[in-house]
């Protein structure tokens, strides 16, 4: 009777998907609920990798999660979110990059590593635990929440950790959504100087559409390229942060800080979208199945973080993200006219 269960078992085998079955179908609801919203409302500028977040986190303070769901939700956690991040590669054009010229280039790139740097600087100065600086350094310089999780893959820190970090590229993005517009004319910025400056600071890139298209279509478009010209360099800030970490630079070491693979495959979807001429349908679904897995994966970590252990970071944190939103608001703006915009 064993010997002919065993046979039956290795014939017709149980789908190892099976045990990912409840959390995947967990997060995933997440990420359609949030994607969802944003399209019944039309809040193009709230991202829906942080309305995930925001509803993982109060589905797990309140529910009691099953045990089955945890293989699942640590599979979006882990490998969604890198397929994510690969995907998002296809957003960029080397054509788009090479369009912002010589100076729109050299203003973007300052502006992100003069900030990352400032901030760990500043961030290790204060205190603040060096997991924790570095997200907020990679979200405020980079691109947001995608930033932070990308960068988690070297900095190692905790889900607490990596929703704080969220939380202040938000908190402060949106300010800077918010406040931008209101500054082009007093600050004399023209158009396409503005659009630079917005898509060169500004967080998220739903915020920088926001902005930028306040300005006018030329600024919108400006804005646009010179975002996706920070979320190209997300994949050598990430590679760069591995290599330091080897060195025992950032308190890391070889053990603990894995060579982050997944961003050659980022690139290779940089490269592939520059050659070939992707139909504008498989286009949308790129980036739609892009932002639908990154919402899972933060989705599941909104799941494993709990308020109490959100709240011991204390303000520290926060204060360093508003240093960081100071600090790439004023440096962007220097540069956009250092550069002859």
């Amino acid at each position: 009777m064993t010997q002919a269960t065993s046979s039956a078992e290795q014939i017709h085998p149980e789908p190892r998907f099976t045990p990912l079955a409840t959390g995947l179908l967990l997060t995933g609801g997440i990420a359609v609920a949030a994607l969802g919203f944003r399209t019944l409302t039309e809040w193009l500028w709230l991202s829906p990798l942080i309305l995930s977040i925001v509803i993982g986190m109060v589905i797990g303070n309140v529910v009691k999660l099953p045990a089955a769901a945890a293989p699942g939700i640590a599979f979006a956690m882990r490998r969604l979110l890198r397929l994510g991040i690969i995907l998002l590669g296809l957003q960029v054009t080397l054509g788009q990059i090479l369009s912002l010229g010589f100076g729109g280039l050299v203003a973007v790139t300052a502006t992100l590593a003069a900030t990352f740097l400032a901030i760990r600087f500043v961030g290790r100065a204060m205190g603040v635990d060096p997991a924790l600086t570095d997200l907020i350094a990679a979200g405020t310089s980079v691109c947001g929440a995608s930033a932070v999780i990308a960068a988690n893959t070297v900095a190692g820190g905790r889900d607490e950790q990596v929703a704080y970090a969220v939380a202040c590229v938000t908190i402060f993005g949106s300010v800077s959504m918010l406040l931008f517009p209101l500054l082009a004319a007093p600050l004399a910025l023209d158009p396409q100087a503005y659009g630079v400056w917005t898509g060169s600071t500004i967080h998220e890139v739903a915020q920088v559409v926001a902005a930028a298209f306040q300005g006018g279509d030329v600024a919108g478009q400006s804005g646009t390229i010179a975002k996706l010209a920070r979320v190209m360099l997300l994949a050598p800030l990430v590679m760069a942060m591995a290599y330091a970490a080897r060195r025992g630079q950032s308190g890391g070491s070889a053990a603990s800080s894995p060579m982050p693979w997944f961003v050659f495959g980022f690139l290779a979807m940089v490269l592939i979208n520059s050659s070939i001429d992707i139909p504008a349908v498989a286009h949308q679904a790129g980036a739609l199945l892009s932002s639908f897995l990154l919402s899972m994966g933060l989705a599941a970590m909104g799941l494993h973080t709990t308020i109490g252990r959100l709240n011991m970071q204390g303000t520290r944190p926060l204060a360093l993200g508003a240093f960081g939103w100071l600090f790439i608001s004023l440096f962007g703006l220097m540069m956009v006219k250092l550069t002859g915009f």
